[in-house]
């Protein structure tokens, strides 16, 4: 009788499995464009899309097939202000921002400074970071990145907007330029990536709260006969000063960061009647403004916030793919 190979579940490249701090991600990047290199946008649901097989490598190469796709609504984001780096004692630390003061009354829901203060309580005078003081020190200055915010008040979803970091491609002074320029105005999903590349994706998967480690890392059900069937069969011998952490433990099950790599970008347009069916997507509703086509899945439930960057590690071996989409299936 052959022996039981069972080799141990689940990645310890995920340790610790707890819930992520924040729903908004945070996503780094780098490139040579003088452009934000990253965006931020509400995930929609999924559909299926249909399109001319250009894989050469597959079996269906030159006939049509259907794919299952992911629509986002990407409504513009806008720049709150600029953030210089400079070098410290220890890596890098935070020289200082600037801020413009053109912006949407919806960010007041988020940043509580913002609010109008009537405390009759002394108010403290910070002392403000300027363009000037930038160009002061520019040769000491690492890199710039933008503050930037989203619009859900142009979807369907909520108000309060999301505010996140993202890094600008380019060298410092080609960064600060870009920075002064979009500075209170407006950056869309075209200005960052176009129809046809590969993105990655990172976003807070859907949370599914306390789980057992059957269906939290897939271990083996026990025989019929014995005493408890889901649970690991011995955690180590006989009254264990301690378990290792390498065994499979009950706990939290979803509600993670994670980054999925090469999702092709398949659209981006504004024609709302070719996504939208005649009662929306579950859990969404109706897309009202600019969205973009993803090729697979990605993380999170419905109204999930997504950070999207241009792929940092291009894949070796693609599956079946096309060029442009013929049809998008909608009910």
């Amino acid at each position: 009788m052959a022996s039981y190979n069972s080799p141990r579940k689940g990645s310890m490249a995920f340790y610790p499995r707890v819930r992520s701090r924040k729903e908004t991600p945070t996503i780094k990047a780098s490139g040579s464009e003088i452009k934000a290199l990253s965006f931020l946008a509400y995930k929609v649901g999924m559909t299926q899309v249909l399109g001319k097989n250009t894989h050469k490598g597959s079996p269906g190469f030159g006939q049509e097939v259907a794919l299952p796709a992911t629509i986002i609504e990407c409504p513009p984001i806008k720049v709150l202000g600029i953030r210089a780096y400079v070098k410290d004692e220890i890596g890098v630390n935070v020289f200082g921002d600037v801020l413009t003061d053109d912006f949407d009354k919806e960010l007041k829901r988020k940043i509580t400074r913002f609010k109008e203060k009537t405390s009759k309580k002394a108010k403290v005078v910070e002392a403000k970071t300027t363009i000037e003081d930038f160009e002061k020190i520019i040769d000491k200055i690492l890199y710039f990145t933008l503050i930037v915010y989203t619009q859900p008040k142009v979807t369907t979803i909520k108000k309060k907007p999301d505010t996140v970091e993202i890094n600008i491609g380019g060298s410092k002074e080609e960064q600060f330029a870009y920075a002064k320029e979009k500075l209170g105005k407006e950056i869309s999903i075209e200005d960052v990536f176009k129809e046809g590349t590969f993105l990655d994706i990172k976003a807070v998967t859907k949370g599914k709260g306390f789980q057992g480690v059957i269906k939290r890392f897939g271990i083996k059900i026990q025989r019929p006969k014995a005493k408890t069937r889901r649970v690991v069969g011995s955690i180590s011998p006989w009254h264990p000063a301690t378990v290792m952490y390498t065994v499979a433990r009950a706990g939290q099950h979803g509600y993670h960061n994670r980054t999925e790599h090469n999702k092709k970008l398949l659209k981006i347009s504004d024609k709302i009647e070719e996504v939208n069916g005649k009662t929306g997507y579950s859990g969404y509703g109706l897309v009202k403004g600019k969205y973009a086509v993803i090729a697979g899945s990605v993380p999170g439930p419905a109204k999930r916030c997504i950070a999207i960057r241009q792929s940092q590690r291009p894949a070796k071996k693609i599956g079946a793919q096309f060029e442009s989409i013929e049809k998008i299936l909608v009910k």
